[in-house]
């Protein structure tokens, strides 16, 4: 497995739903948020992107000389952005990182931002867009001079002087839950991400996707983007889980889920099926929690139990195939120490490899834990 955290770039807090314990966002709690992950041994952190985030590029690249082998995972925005000008960005980053930059590509499925941001188009043809944009960042990357005369996009003789550490470039992370999406993603990507539905709909979307990429002779790998709550105690977690949504009103669910119904995304009208606007039966399937999905956007599941429960919810996934775990958890500086502490050393994590090297480590034991250790 490899595990990747969550940099908050739009604040953090104790409860969902209200200021009543918000942490509000500045430099120096994104990079204390960081560098606990970096020293905990997560290999990646994902920063959001959006009209209610601080800029992804400008967060990551003010954290690199903050940490040491911490991967970025930072968004391009099709239709929003030039891919040459995206693509110009992505070298630089990853020259300056030596070598840390993931890159999330991001459609985009809320209208209302997206029209803000001058993007008036529909649905299926912003995955138009994406699949021209690729197709052009991808051959910039790779030093080729690249000429396209696309229905959306238009570059002559378009060339990148300075190229990146990573070879070919650094690895395209994507999801998106509709029949256009998944078609990028066969074309293109080399992580395929879905947020955290019940296994066997994993399973099944999995299926979909590597049928998709095998027809066009590639292959995918696969990564679930879920938050986390444990506790010592199954009984403690469900606690804490309740506690988070303790401050949520009616009026304030029934605003949020408007906001999200308004979203053109299928993933989105996924997650919100899960749970129905309702704040009975939560528990979706075994210890899986749709409650963040009440009001926040996105992901908006949660595995909720004791650190010997969530391990084993975690290989049920990876038993279909998953094998990035994008995780995160309220407020995010405590539950990335408390699930490294408590789940790490139950999970068959990258760090493994290098103990069993080392003979630091024998498979079949619980892997030694330290604040120093990295993946």
């Amino acid at each position: 497995m490899n595990l990747f955290w969550f940099i908050p770039t739009h604040g953090d807090g104790h409860y969902l739903g209200t200021k009543k314990g918000f942490r509000p966002l500045d430099f120096g709690y994104a990079q204390q948020v960081a560098q606990a992950v970096d020293k905990l041994g997560y290999k990646g952190a994902l920063l959001p992107t959006g009209a209610t985030c601080e800029d992804a590029w400008i967060v990551a690249s003010s954290l690199i000389s903050s940490t040491r082998n911490l991967k970025f995972l930072v968004a391009v925005r099709p239709g929003l952005m030039s891919p040459t000008l995206a693509a110009r960005m992505a070298a630089t980053f990853d020259r300056l990182s030596e070598g840390r930059l993931l890159i999330n590509v991001v459609t985009g499925g809320n209208r209302v931002e997206l029209a803000g941001d001058g993007l008036f188009v529909d649905h299926d043809t912003r995955y138009e867009i994406t699949d021209e944009f690729l197709t052009v960042w991808r051959s910039l990357l790779q030093g080729k001079e690249t000429t396209l005369a696309g229905k959306h996009i238009q570059v002559e003789a378009a060339k990148l002087n300075f190229a990146p550490n990573q070879k070919p470039y650094p690895p395209l992370y994507f999801g998106g839950s509709s029949a256009a999406a998944q078609k990028v993603a066969a074309e293109h990507v080399d992580v395929y991400l879905t947020w955290g539905e019940p296994v066997h709909q994993v399973r099944e979307k999995i299926e979909q996707v590597r049928a998709r990429a095998e027809a066009n002779g590639r292959r995918i790998r696969f990564g679930i983007r879920l938050h986390v709550i444990v506790r010592d105690t199954e009984q403690a977690a469900w606690q804490a889980a309740n506690d988070l949504i303790k401050y949520l009103d009616p009026n304030t669910i029934q605003a949020a889920q408007r906001r999200m119904k308004q979203m053109d995304s299928i993933g989105q009208q996924r997650m919100l099926e899960l749970h129905g606007d309702s704040l009975q039966n939560l528990e979706i399937s075994p210890n899986l929690w749709a409650g963040i999905g009440l009001v926040r956007g996105g992901a908006g599941t949660a595995l909720v139990g004791s650190p010997e429960i969530v391990a084993k919810r975690m290989q049920e996934y990876a038993d279909v195939g998953i094998e990035t775990f994008v995780l995160s958890g309220y407020p995010h500086l405590e539950e990335a120490y408390r699930f490294a502490e408590l789940v790490f050393p139950l999970l068959p994590i990258a760090q493994q490899k290098e103990l069993i090297a080392s003979g630091e480590f024998k498979p079949g034991t619980a892997i030694p834990f330290s604040h120093s250790a990295r993946p």
